[in-house]
């Protein structure tokens, strides 16, 4: 066991380029990067990006060192270019082991350390002259080898089961889609600020410590939203009663939808609890029992009524007014409790079967 800096444990590689167009097929945003998952499983741009980009090289750790909250670290699958709100990031094999490294800055205790010395309000980021004084405690070269083994077969297990659930999650989809196509010709139709309460939340001013040091109220932020559960469960992060009352941030209720609308779109949860919920995290409070509620959220993720999505995923950005001006179908309360049946046997699948 010993304490290095980062420093002394990881280069930050900074070589640059200027993108020419076949860039446009090896360019990895932050958008590609997922929060749950090591893996890089979507890249590439319509034209090549604008500005310069960092190089990166097959197996380069790459870290979103901007909104470093959302926790985004990824293994390069290939020679490319990478975001410039991004760090990659290579081992010195001297102090880690190459295949522990991933895994170290995958964890909690690298994150949470990486996201207090984060700089800025609206979209906080980790500079490099403040991240690399950091000190952290590793084991000895030969523990991490070990330890390396055991994690990544334990990761790659679960990435596993994740697939599992997003196979059973399309055929959920696909039944969806074939029970209400016709419904949704036919059926009344309101404007989504009509049927809900659209809230959105906000982040407290990380630079005053006196909004967050209280572990008052749970905070809700993109990264707190599994793909792979229904609701929300223990947060990340937590703030102040202080914080409520000087952002006048307002609850989201219990049992209410909410989704992500920005940076990562399409991410849909139910509250287990009272809670409050960041900026990029849009509340869906029912104004009458129009919908089940775990309709609602299938609903909220399977549809392509919700106009702009597409866009957002290319860099565009959801807000309140294209929500809320978006009509959205009203099935039958029966329609509705029969797909539940259905998508209610499909999640025990995931379990049992």
């Amino acid at each position: 066991m010993g304490t290095f800096k980062f420093s002394e444990i990881a280069f930050n590689s900074t070589e640059k380029k200027k993108p020419v167009d076949e860039d446009k097929y090896t360019y990895l945003g932050l958008e590609h990067l997922d929060s749950d998952s090591i893996y890089v499983t979507r890249y590439g741009a319509d034209v090549a990006p604008k500005g310069d980009k960092l190089i990166m090289k097959k197996g380069d750790v790459l870290f979103g060192k901007r909104r470093a909250y959302q926790k985004k670290v990824a293994i390069a699958p290939f020679d490319g270019i990478f975001s410039a709100h991004g760090m990659v990031l290579r081992p010195k094999e001297d102090v880690i082991d190459k295949d522990f490294f991933p895994m170290f800055i995958k964890s909690d205790y690298f994150l949470d350390a990486a996201i207090k010395i984060s700089v800025g309000s609206l979209s906080p980021t980790i500079n490099w002259r403040d991240l690399k004084e950091l000190k952290f405690e590793l084991p000895s070269l030969e523990e991490q080898r070990k330890l390396a083994e055991v994690l990544w077969a334990i990761y790659d297990m679960n990435d596993k089961y994740k697939k599992l659930i997003l196979a059973t999650d399309e055929l959920v989809k696909s039944q969806f889609i074939e029970m209400f196509k016709n419904e949704f010709k036919t059926c009344l139709k309101l404007k989504m600020n009509k049927a809900f309460d659209l809230q959105m939340g906000k982040t407290p001013a990380r630079a005053d410590s006196s909004l967050w040091q209280s572990k008052d109220q749970k905070w809700v932020s993109i990264a707190d939203m599994s793909t792979y559960e229904k609701y929300t469960e223990d947060t990340k992060e937590y703030i102040s009663d202080y914080a409520i009352d000087k952002t006048g941030m307002k609850i989201v209720p219990a049992n209410t939808v909410i989704m992500s609308f920005k940076l990562t779109i399409g991410r849909t949860s139910i509250t287990s609890e009272d809670i409050y919920t960041n900026e990029a995290i849009m509340a869906f409070i029912q104004k009458s029992d129009l919908f089940e509620v775990d309709y609602l959220r299938w609903a909220l993720h399977f549809t392509d009524w919700l106009s702009g999505v597409q866009n957002a995923v290319k860099g565009a950005t959801l807000n309140k007014f294209i929500i809320g001006n978006m009509e959205i179908p009203i099935p039958s309360k029966a329609l509705q409790n029969k797909f539940l049946e259905f998508a209610e046997q499909s999640d025990k699948s995931k379990f049992y079967g």
